[in-house]
Parts: C-alpha cells; sequence; structure tokens
C-alpha cells in the first residue's frame, strides 16, 4: 500500500524548500502537519496563505485556538488536539481550559457559544441547530463571524482529516486523550 509521510526539506519540491526554512527559522521546526502536505508543491502554499488571511480576521488568536481545539476533537484528529493544546497554552489557555473547550464546556460565555456552534457545525456537517446559532449571536458575534468560523472550520479539517488518512507522527506534546466526549 502507497503511503503519505511527511517529507525532508530535499524531498520537498523546490517551489517549497523554502517555506520549509521559513518555518523552520519561525517555529524552530518543519510541523509533520506541514511536511506531510508538502507532498503536494500546489496545497502547501496555498494552505498556509489560507491560514496567514483567516489569522487577520474577527476571532482573537485565543479564539482561533479554541475553534481548532474543538474542531480537531470533533474530528477526532489527536495530531491537532496536541498541536493546539500546545498553541492554546502559549496564547493563555491552561491546561484545563484546553480541555473544557475541546468539550465546548468552558465557562466563558463567549468562548462557549463559539465552541459549541463550532462543535454543531462540525458534527453536523453544516447544519447547526438554531439555539446555538442564537447563543453565537448573543455572545456579540456577527455575520462576518459566521463565514470566519465556517472557513476556519474548513481550514483545520483539511489537518484533520489528512491525519487521520496518514497518521503521519506527533510531533508536540501529546494533548490528554478524552474519555468518549460527545461535543
Amino acid at each position: 500500500m502507497t503511503t503519505v509521510k511527511p517529507l525532508t526539506r530535499d524531498q520537498a519540491a523546490a517551489s517549497v524548500q523554502p517555506i520549509f526554512d521559513a518555518l523552520k527559522s519561525k517555529v524552530g521546526m518543519v510541523p509533520n502537519l506541514y511536511a506531510t502536505i508538502a507532498n503536494s508543491a500546489n496545497t502547501l502554499p496555498a494552505y498556509l496563505a489560507f491560514d496567514e488571511a483567516l489569522s487577520k480576521g474577527v476571532f482573537t488568536a485565543k479564539e482561533r485556538q479554541a475553534i481548532f481545539l474543538v474542531v480537531s476533537q470533533v474530528n477526532g484528529c489527536h495530531y491537532c488536539q496536541s498541536a493546539h493544546t500546545a498553541i492554546g497554552k502559549m496564547n493563555g489557555f491552561t491546561e484545563e481550559e484546553t480541555i473544557q473547550l475541546r468539550t465546548a464546556t468552558i465557562a466563558d460565555k463567549r468562548l462557549n457559544a463559539l465552541t459549541s456552534l463550532a462543535a454543531e457545525i462540525t458534527r453536523n456537517h453544516g447544519k447547526p441547530s438554531l439555539q446555538a446559532l442564537e447563543n453565537f449571536y448573543a455572545a456579540g458575534f456577527g455575520a462576518d463571524a459566521l463565514v470566519e468560523l465556517v472557513a476556519h472550520i474548513g481550514y483545520k479539517t483539511v489537518a484533520n482529516y489528512l491525519h487521520n488518512i496518514t497518521q503521519f507522527p506527533i510531533d508536540f506534546p501529546v494533548a490528554k486523550e478524552l474519555e468518549s466526549v460527545t461535543v
């Protein structure tokens, strides 16, 4: 069976080698997610550009991590759960809060509305409950945030699915596995 594995810089297409260099300079390594996406020289720059564009949107860095944590939990991606637990802690969340975000049980009403809706959209294939939408809007989010939330879910789902299919190694501190969680 053919498998898809993370590429080294030398294995990657010449067009993405500068991206490997930039990642290594910025984060000290090329995360296996990006090294795996590099199997498609067209997809890696597009994926990173999409993330960069979304990072300039309405959500704070903490809110983005909240979205990524719950979407990765719903999609069952242990790689992204681990990566975003580490990044979430760098953005000010505690370990316990990252677990609460993954389960959409965080006490903060704004983050709870955000993660609950993100979980429903992901789990129900874009068909959340009216109550989740109302809670989202009541928490102060607008139409722009809803559109961006769907884009963030799509962005993170690409990574979740790629890891779930290929099972490339986790290169972050491994996140706690949660007992059968329904978010």
